[in-house]
């Protein structure tokens, strides 16, 4: 495991913004050439096949993010540092994902020159994760063998997250028309708007998901207005809404459409929600080592996946984008021998 340790430390002296990711990626590159394996690397995400890759058998995808969010004003030490005090490494993108990382690397290092594995296996380490960017795993898939399950290396503490929110990003705008406070021939689209307000704050869906409970619906942002004596010819909101996996984006969105007055734009609508049969194989050798299962509510590159998929990983998901981030050097050997013992009760046949 030294080397990976090595490896995290690096990753995290190198500056990797999400879209900056050239030089750890760099550095993935370095670290499959010294374990002797062939790789592709598009933009700045890097992938590759175990050696033994077989067309006509599924494949796996081992897949985590190498690029990070910008620290925040709260950190107290140097967010570049990979200081490493009693078994402790603190550092920006340690535990979100870096600890993931070098996980499933060692992992894949672990199982690649093994023959006869009833699955293949496939590692990609990708870019773009923490601003879905147009770079990331999404435009790999095009390129990557088909992919029949994927693990999806994000701090869950090595729980299994069988169920995760999708994500839309609305704007909503009320027209008005605009013109001089004191007088009466405007249309205050401030007013028109606070109906759909409340609709957002008490509307509630049919269907609650098992591990997801409810759509989510919240008014995040709303601007109007420039002068005190003018009535504003719009009003806008942002709503962040979190979607279960009992609804698809465009669902929602229709949904969303037929109850407000105003205009709604989406932003995206390919953040979609996963979940997984609780009895899926590698889902049941989770919980027969002790695993628990659970729904997240945080998004992560499961989002762009069609194939059925489990977020799991070292590391603790509140720590991820706080300040003074860290990893126990003990939660990545857990990570690495759980990963080891999940995937050989699958593919080892």
């Amino acid at each position: 495991m030294k080397k990976e340790i090595e490896l995290l430390k690096s990753l995290i002296k190198t500056q990797s913004f999400s879209s900056e990711e050239d030089k750890t990626a760099l550095l993935l590159e370095n670290y499959l050439k010294e374990n002797e394996i062939s790789f592709n690397r598009e933009n700045n995400n890097v992938w590759a096949t175990n050696k033994y890759f077989d067309d006509k058998k599924p494949s796996i995808l081992l897949n985590s993010h190498h690029d990070t969010v910008e620290p925040n004003s709260a950190y107290t030490n140097d967010p570049f540092s990979a200081d490493e005090k009693e078994g402790v490494i603190y550092g920006l993108g340690s535990n979100d994902a870096g600890a993931s990382v070098i996980s499933l690397l060692a992992t894949f290092v672990h199982f690649y020159h093994q023959k006869d594995l009833k699955y293949n296996l496939i590692i990609a380490i990708t870019a773009e994760e923490e601003s879905s960017g147009a770079k990331g795993l999404n435009s790999l898939l095009k390129t990557l063998p088909e992919i029949d399950f994927a693990i999806v290396g994000e701090p869950t503490q090595m729980h299994l997250a069988i169920a995760e929110k999708g994500l839309l990003v609305l704007d909503v705008i009320a027209e008005g028309i605009p013109g001089h406070a004191a007088h009466t021939n405007t249309v205050n689209p401030i007013y028109k708007i606070m109906d759909d307000i409340e609709w957002f704050r008490k509307f509630e869906f049919d269907k609650n998901s098992e591990f997801l409970g409810n759509v989510k619906m919240s008014v995040t942002q709303i601007n109007a207005g420039t002068q005190h004596n003018v009535v504003p010819a719009e009003c806008s909101l942002v709503i962040d809404v979190r979607v279960n996996d009992k609804y698809s984006n465009l669902e929602v969105l229709e949904i969303i459409k037929q109850n407000v007055k105003s205009k709604v734009i989406a932003r995206s609508t390919n953040l979609n929600s996963s979940a997984i049969d609780k009895n899926h194989p590698f889902v049941q050798a989770g919980v027969n080592l002790g695993r628990e299962t659970y729904g997240s509510p945080t998004l992560s590159d499961q989002s762009v996946l069609t194939c059925q998929s489990v977020k799991l990983g070292p590391g603790d998901s509140t720590r991820s984008h706080q300040a003074d981030e860290y990893i126990l050097i003990s939660e990545i050997e857990e990570g690495i021998d759980l990963y080891k013992k999940m995937l050989s009760n699958v593919i080892i046949g």
